[in-house]
């Protein structure tokens, strides 16, 4: 692969489909300072993916993601050429190593946005994790670090455990206890989240687990970890949190 020549055609693929108004409306609700064109995502995904449609070696996809993420336009970065990377990276996670962490994690500590962070966190860092159980401990150390985006990364990349029936109980438990009390609405949010995931699966677990933290839950956690629990459990659970 010649990666330049594929940044710039993947770059010139996006701009054929730039959309102004959509790339306004988008830096709006995404409150973004980087340069948007304005592509839907199925159609940037299908342009980014048509590079690796067959199996790079890795160190050409590293390249090319490092190459698309580092893309500037008017002297910022390209909200697309970013989402590019992320797709491609997540695309081909299965080529990546336990070393190749770091990278992930350089790209979350530069993402300022869950556009880019949440993929990041559950189909690259949470696969390497699933496949690398070693590398959980990695994780452990995230839950407690200053940038809110990777702690967030801590708890999504707990989702491929939990999506698969094999969810770590231990991490879950200890991640919640450690950010129940966090007043950043995307933790509060990511919490439920997996939660609410766990619960399609083991739902009194759920259940047990939220109603014996009660009086520290945060009303964006309950609402997403009851939304997928039976109809008398999540009626319980609520009354509770209203009642306290």
């Amino acid at each position: 692969m010649d990666v330049e020549e594929e940044t710039a055609r993947i770059l010139a693929r996006l701009r054929d489909q730039a959309d102004p108004e959509r790339a306004a409306s988008e830096k709006r609700y995404l409150k973004s300072d980087y340069t948007h064109l304005g592509v839907p995502v199925p159609a940037l995904r299908k342009v980014a993916l048509a590079s690796v449609r067959r199996p790079p070696e890795r160190g050409e996809l590293l390249a090319l993601v490092h190459s698309l993420w580092t893309v500037t336009d008017d002297g910022r970065p390209l909200h697309e050429t970013r989402m590019a990377a992320v797709e491609i990276l997540a695309k081909r996670s299965s080529l990546l190593e336990p070393g190749d962490l770091d990278v992930a994690e350089r790209l979350v500590r530069e993402s300022v946005s869950w556009a880019y962070v949440d993929h990041l966190a559950e189909k690259v860092v949470g696969s390497l994790v699933v496949r690398y159980p070693s590398l959980g401990g990695t994780l452990d150390v995230w839950v407690g670090d200053p940038y809110m985006w990777i702690r967030r990364t801590a708890l999504l990349a707990l989702l491929p455990g939990v999506r698969s029936g094999a969810p770590d109980l231990d991490r879950l438990s200890r991640f919640g206890d450690a950010l129940i009390g966090e007043k950043e609405f995307f933790i509060r949010k990511a919490l439920g989240w997996v939660l609410r995931e766990l619960s399609k699966k083991d739902p009194a677990w759920v259940a047990d687990w939220v109603g014996a933290r009660m009086d520290a839950v945060s009303g964006v956690t309950i609402r997403e970890a009851v939304r997928r629990l039976p109809e008398d459990d999540a009626a319980r659970l609520m009354a509770a949190y209203r009642a306290r």
